[in-house]
C-alpha cells in the first residue's frame, strides 16, 4: 500500500504530538523510585559506573594534550591523532561486545571489557615512545566501543517504563561526571605529582577495575535469567527425548539468522541511527575535546582556569542531562532533543566571544546544558528505536559508527586553528572560538534535521521482546505500539506484519 509523499509529511507531523499523560491515579514518579528493588538500583549503578569510566579513560587525554605533547615532543595535532584512532577503533569493539552481550549475557563480556580497558589504561600509561602511545590507544578504543552498549541495556533494562526517560538522562550524564573527575584530578593530583599525565591514567585505570568488579558482583539481567531458567525447564525435557544436543546446537544458528533479518528488516533504521549518532558525536566531541586547549591557546587561560570552566560546563551537562531526560517523558523524545539543541545554539555566542573567565565559564555552562541536555534523551531513545533483541548489538554499533564519523572532529579543530590565526596581546595565535562556532552551529543544524526526520517509539515496552537467539516472543514489537510512532490505523490498514514493520522504521525517511 503506497502512500503519497504529502500523506507521508502529515502523518510524521502528526506524530509529534505530546505523549499521554500519565494516569492520575497512577503512581508518581517518586513512588516508583521507592518501589525499585535494591537489585535494579544496582544493576543501573552499574550500568552508569561503566559509563563513567569509559568518559573518564577517553578524556584521560583530552586533559593532558600539552603534557602528552612535551612528553613526545609532538604538535598538539599529532596528539590528537591518538584521539582519532580511538573513536575510529570504538566501532569494532561495539560489534564484538555488543553481539557478546545479546549473545550470552549483559554481564561477563562487561566485566571482560572493563577489565580489558583497565589493562589497556595501565599500558598507555608506561608508553615511551609515540608509536606505542599511538598502538595502545587504539587497541583501547576496541575496548571503550564495547561500553556503552552493554552499559546502557544494564541500566535500562531493570527501570521501568516511566522511569526511563529519567533514567536515560542520568545514564548518559555519566560521561559528564566522567569528564568532570578526569578534570578534578588533573587540577589536583596531575599538577602536584612529579609522574604527571601517567597519574590521570593510572587513576582512571582503578575505576575501571572498580567498576568491572561492581558488575561481577551483581546477577545476570533479568531478561538472561528468564532465558535461563526457560533453558533449563526446556533441557530436562529434551534430555529425556535425547533431543537436547540438537536443540542446543541450533541457538547460534538462530542468532545467526535474526542476524540477518535484522539488517534485512531494518537497513534503513540502521542508517538513520548512524546519521543521527554522527552530529550527536560532533556536537559531543566538537565541545569538549579541545576546550582545554581552545581556553589556553586562544584566551591566553593557564592550566588551572582552563580545568575549573572545564568542571563548570560539566556540571551544566550533567544538570542538562538528567532535565531532558526527564521532560522528554512528557514532550516526546524527538522535541526534547530538537528544544535543547536549539539552546546550544543561542549560546554559542557566549561560548566563543568572552574573554572573561565568568563569560566563558557561563558559556561552557549553558552550551553544556544544552549539548548533553540533548545527549540525555539519547540512551531511551536508541533503545527503543532498537530492533528487537539486539538492543545492546544495534544501539552500541551505530553510536560507534557516527563516532567513527565524527573522530576527526578534534583534528579539525587543530587544522582550522592552524589557518584561521587571531591576535592575543600581540601574538598571533589559533582562532579556536572562530573554528568552534562555525563547527558547532553547523551540526547543531544538522542534527535538528534529521532529529526531525526521524521515527521515535516513545515508551516501546522493550523488555518483552525476545532475545536474540530464542525463537517466538514479541519479535514484531512496534506493530503493537503504532500510537507512540504515529503510524496511525489509515496508514497501517492492508498491510503485512513485515510491511508495519518497515514503515515503523522508515516513514518519511523511505518515501523523501
Amino acid at each position: 500500500m503506497e502512500v503519497s509523499l504529502r500523506q507521508a509529511v502529515i502523518n510524521h507531523l502528526r506524530s509529534y504530538k505530546l505523549p499521554d499523560p500519565p494516569r492520575r491515579d497512577g503512581p508518581s514518579k517518586f513512588e516508583l523510585l521507592k518501589q525499585l528493588e535494591l537489585k535494579h538500583w544496582l544493576m543501573f549503578f552499574s550500568g552508569w559506573l561503566a559509563w563513567t569510566c569509559d568518559a573518564l579513560d577517553f578524556f584521560s587525554v583530552s586533559l593532558t594534550v600539552t603534557f602528552l605533547s612535551k612528553q613526545f615532543d609532538r604538535s598538539t595535532h599529532d596528539i590528537t591523532t591518538s584521539i582519532t584512532l580511538t573513536l575510529l577503533f570504538r566501532s569494532l569493539g561495539a560489534v564484538l561486545f555488543g553481539l557478546a552481550s545479546d549473545r550470552f549475557g549483559r554481564k561477563y563480556p562487561l566485566v571482560f571489557n572493563l577489565f580489558l580497558i583497565t589493562v589497556l589504561q595501565v599500558g598507555t600509561s608506561f608508553c615511551q615512545t609515540f608509536k606505542q602511545f599511538l598502538a595502545c590507544r587504539s587497541l583501547f578504543g576496541i575496548g571503550m566501543g564495547g561500553v556503552w552498549g552493554m552499559a546502557s541495556a544494564t541500566a535500562l533494562e531493570s527501570l521501568p517504563v516511566e522511569l526511563r526517560g529519567l533514567g536515560s538522562g542520568v545514564l548518559q550524564q555519566g560521561y559528564a561526571v566522567g569528564y568532570l573527575i578526569a578534570a578534578v584530578v588533573n587540577l589536583t593530583l596531575v599538577a602536584h605529582n612529579r609522574h604527571k599525565w601517567r597519574t590521570l591514567f593510572w587513576f582512571a585505570a582503578c575505576l575501571s577495575f572498580v567498576a568491572g568488579l561492581v558488575r561481577l558482583s551483581l546477577p545476570e539481567s533479568d531478561l538472561f535469567l528468564r532465558a535461563q531458567n526457560e533453558k533449563r525447564e526446556l533441557k530436562a525435557k529434551l534430555e529425556a527425548e535425547g533431543k537436547y544436543d540438537e536443540v542446543e546446537g541450533s541457538k547460534t544458528r538462530i542468532f545467526l539468522r535474526r542476524i540477518g533479518q535484522m539488517l534485512k528488516e531494518h537497513w534503513l533504521l540502521c542508517i538513520y541511527g548512524v546519521l543521527l549518532m554522527t552530529g550527536f558525536n560532533f556536537l559531543s566531541h566538537g565541545s569538549q575535546d579541545l576546550y582545554p586547549t581552545y581556553l589556553q591557546a586562544s584566551k591566553g587561560f593557564d592550566s588551572y582556569h582552563a580545568t575549573v570552566a572545564t568542571i563548570i560546563g560539566n556540571l551544566g551537562a550533567i544538570t542538562g542531562g538528567a532535565t531532558a531526560g526527564f521532560v522528554s517523558q512528557y514532550l516526546g523524545r524527538r522535541l526534547t532533543i530538537i528544544l535543547f539543541i536549539l539552546l546550544v545554539g543561542c549560546f554559542i555566542p557566549l561560548w566563543i566571544l568572552p574573554y572573561s573567565f565568568g563569560g566563558l565559564s557561563a558559556g561552557a555552562f549553558f552550551v553544556q546544558f544544552g549539548v548533553q541536555g540533548a545527549w540525555g534523551v539519547i540512551p531511551v531513545q536508541l533503545a527503543e528505536l532498537s530492533p528487537p533483541g539486539f538492543r545492546a548489538t544495534w544501539t552500541g554499533v551505530v553510536y560507534q559508527l557516527g563516532n567513527m564519523v565524527s573522530s576527526a572532529s578534534a583534528q579539525i579543530e587543530a587544522t582550522g586553528g592552524d589557518h584561521l590565526k587571531t591576535r592575543l596581546r600581540g601574538k598571533i595565535v589559533p582562532d579556536y572560538a572562530k573554528v568552534q562556532g562555525i563547527l558547532l552551529g553547523t551540526v547543531a543544524i544538522f542534527t535538528i534535521i534529521v532529529t526531525f526526520l526521524g521515527p521515535e517509539r516513545h515508551s516501546t515496552h522493550f523488555e518483552e521482546h525476545a532475545l536474540a537467539f530464542e525463537e517466538g516472543g514479541k519479535d514484531n514489537a512496534y506493530a503493537g505500539e503504532a500510537h507512540h510512532a504515529g503510524d496511525i490505523a489509515e496508514e497501517t490498514s492492508g498491510m503485512s506484519d513485515l510491511e508495519k514493520k518497515n514503515l515503523g522504521d522508515v516513514r518519511l525517511i523511505e518515501r523523501a
